[in-house]
């Protein structure tokens, strides 16, 4: 399993205090959706009770009703004993059948109008981290970058994608905008495994990032908005197609 932790601002938005209104269900959206991104990585120990209950701001109790959610959808393990704790364990995304049944359940409009949303939130981080990141801090960001190119399977592909996006929210220093791209990928994101499947569609992604992040490191906060918007609305775009082929 993997042992290889993600570091940075999207990590820390993970363990961010959720809202205090927040419930059992809020909680498990939050690390169900940092677990199937991979900011989370597969094999990794959770904080204790007491310190995670701490760091997201809810009781123990609404905390270990939450663990309790997440291990029976298999996105977490318990060991007991010495060493023992909540390990996270990196799911298969749904096949493609069941992605097309759950896609069905989307109109043309809607997935239309959740593109100019998620495009209009990745293009203002994207404006906002070219004006207040350093380049060192884009670390990340390319590493993620280069993994989307290397990847092959459809499932990592879509993971890598989502994750570029919640990265580039952190590189903009925004803890909402961050927040918000964790609740679009838990909603929408492994859709695009229906679309990021084809190598063009990869390849136009990957070209769409690697511009962005130099635009980013220019401090050309305008191109780099405009590139953010395209690398979601042209893979939400392709998604419309496959809704209307349906």
């Amino acid at each position: 399993m993997r042992q290889d932790r993600i570091d940075g601002g999207a990590r820390r938005a993970v363990f961010s205090p959720v809202d205090n209104r927040a419930r059992v269900d809020t909680v498990v959206r939050r690390l169900g959706d940092a677990i199937e991104l991979g900011l989370l990585a597969d094999g990794e120990q959770l904080p204790g009770e007491s310190e995670l209950a701490g760091q997201l701001g809810v009781s123990t109790v609404t905390l270990r009703e939450a663990l309790m959610a997440l291990r029976q959808q298999g996105l977490l393990i318990t060991r007991r004993g010495r060493g023992g704790g909540s390990f996270v364990a990196l799911p298969e995304l749904p096949a493609e059948e069941r992605l097309r049944t759950r896609l069905r359940g989307w109109s043309t409009e809607e997935l239309r109008d959740l593109g100019d949303h998620w495009a209009a939130l990745s293009g203002a981080a994207a404006r906002l981290a070219a004006q207040r990141t350093e380049p060192e801090d884009l670390m990340q960001l390319r590493r993620t970058a280069d993994e989307l190119i290397r990847a092959q399977g459809a499932a990592a592909r879509c993971r890598l994608y989502g994750r570029f996006h919640v990265e580039l929210a952190a590189a903009a220093q925004s803890a909402r905008l961050t927040r918000e791209q964790l609740t679009l990928q838990g909603e929408v994101g492994a859709l695009l495994c229906l679309v990021l499947a084809e190598d063009s569609c990869r390849e136009e992604v990957a070209d769409r990032q690697r511009g962005l992040i130099s635009a980013v490191q220019d401090g050309d906060h305008a191109t780099a908005g405009t590139l953010a918007e395209r690398c979601v609305r042209e893979p939400v775009a392709r998604l419309v197609a496959v809704r209307l082929a349906l």
